[in-house]
């Protein structure tokens, strides 16, 4: 009896993530998570008014494919400096590198500008998430890691149901530069939350451990491609050739980052991360043009436009809720297969909404669909990933996972941004944006089955 209340004292006696030990670390990496979601979906919504403001349509979806491409460099870098030095350091400089971004994106004079700025976010923002992580495994108890993991997901899941109408209203109200600027004045009172905390930090690391300088190369190299593949595609008379080598080598870079055959779809791991990929870059290339499409030609303001991406990020997150519920009743695979599905449903329906200009809200169920097919689709597919990967391979698998998910979309922003630049001309870009995403998305509902490991 004695022992059993002893350990039940224990058991109640263990403080939690916000109690006095955890609580100002928890609100502040929380908030660090919560300002780099808030950027990155804010973005969205304002974009359009910055391309009319700055003349930048040319270089719109790099403002989107640059961030994700340069964040795969961030998040190898950061990962390795952190093994070998301890997170306080690769933490410090990537808050620095999203601050410095903000603040160039902000003052940013013309959509060149804003564009570096966004790299430096982006750059920032991979390396904030991975040094977090590691601060998590340095500064919690491992019993606590399910609990502020649990904060991390919210701190997404808020800023896509408020961002993009809290950043339209900002732009309507004043200007899309605070969208960048104000979010500054945030950072900095997040980190000094976490600093206490980091203190004893800086020398946890193994020294001797080498630097990951192949893989580092092929994540630069990776990025450098899909950033060029964006920038040579209006080249005259080359620009369609030279964007498809850039492509060519974007792959093969990125090839060196994933598990063996998963840009050939084998079974098991590689295709849940080519499906996750390809999910990804089928939604993401075409929500960036859903408050283009709302704006110019519904002529909707920004706010009513980023509801649009309000009602998507609603419905990825009950979705994500009711399969967390279903547990075992809803296997992950056929989770995988159906999310896919709704992904490829939802793009063709916003296809079909732009070729027969309907109304708003056909646009907005689109939305809704696509939401929800990666609800299913993405924790689902995190959950295969770790189910298949032996203890030793479980940190690569998981940045394997990540770096899938941030390629595949950067790479289909980029495709999509010299295809709208090129059929702006001569059609409707906004038809053909949506038809190559719908055919990414399609990729992924038509590759999903093959999650299920081969037979024994």
């Amino acid at each position: 009896m004695t022992t059993d209340t002893g350990g039940a004292q224990t058991a109640q006696a263990t403080p939690g993530i916000l109690s006095s030990a955890y609580v100002w670390i928890t609100i502040g990496a929380c908030a660090l998570v919560f300002l780099g979601a808030f950027e990155s979906l804010a973005v969205t919504t304002v974009m359009p008014a910055v391309s009319a403001d700055l003349d930048g349509e040319r270089l719109y979806a790099l403002a989107f494919a640059g961030p994700l491409a340069t964040g795969v460099i961030g998040m190898v870098v950061a990962g390795n400096w952190a093994d070998r030095r301890g997170p306080v350091a690769p933490l410090y400089t990537a808050v620095a590198l999203f601050v410095v971004g903000l603040l160039v994106a902000g003052l940013a004079p013309t959509m060149e500008v804003l564009v570096a700025g966004r790299f430096a976010q982006g750059l920032g923002n991979g390396g904030l998430m991975v040094a977090l992580y590691v601060v998590v495994a340095r500064v919690y108890p491992r019993s606590l890691h399910p609990a502020i993991f649990a904060g991390f997901a919210a701190a997404w899941v808020v800023p896509s149901l408020v961002g993009p109408t809290i950043a339209g209203a900002v732009t309507e109200l004043w200007s899309w530069h605070w969208v960048f600027l104000g979010v500054v004045f945030l950072v900095v009172p997040a980190l000094l939350m976490v600093v206490p905390a980091l203190r004893g930090l800086s020398r946890e690391g193994d020294a001797s451990a080498p630097w990951a300088l192949g893989r580092l190369g092929w994540a630069v190299l990776a990025a450098v491609a899909v950033l060029g593949l964006d920038l040579v595609g209006d080249v005259p008379g080359a620009g369609p050739v030279l964007a498809a080598g850039a492509a060519v080598v974007a792959l093969v870079a990125v090839r060196a980052l994933l598990p063996a055959g998963t840009l050939r779809a084998r079974r098991g791991l590689p295709s849940v991360l080519l499906v996750r990929g390809l999910a990804a870059g089928g939604f993401f290339g075409a929500q960036v043009y859903i408050p283009y499409l709302l704006t110019e030609r519904y002529a909707l303001s920004p706010t009513i436009a980023g509801l649009s991406l309000t009602g998507g990020a609603l419905a990825w997150s009950v979705a994500a809720t009711v399969q967390g519920r279903l547990g075992a009743r809803l296997s992950s695979a056929l989770a995988v297969r159906i999310g896919a599905a709704l992904v490829f449903a939802g793009v063709a329906l916003a296809l079909a909404a732009a070729v027969f200009t309907a109304p708003v809200a056909v646009i907005v169920v689109s939305w809704v669909v696509a939401g929800v097919g990666m609800g299913l689709l993405s924790p689902r597919s995190s959950a295969l990933t770790l189910e298949m990967s032996a203890p030793e391979t479980q940190g690569f698998n998981s940045a394997a996972m990540t770096v899938a998910e941030s390629f595949g979309s950067a790479l289909a922003l980029a495709i999509t941004g010299v295809l709208f630049a090129t059929v702006a001309e001569a059609g409707d870009p906004f038809v053909a944006v949506f038809a190559l995403a719908g055919a990414i998305a399609l990729a992924a509902a038509v590759l999903a089955p093959r999650v299920v490991p081969p037979a024994a």
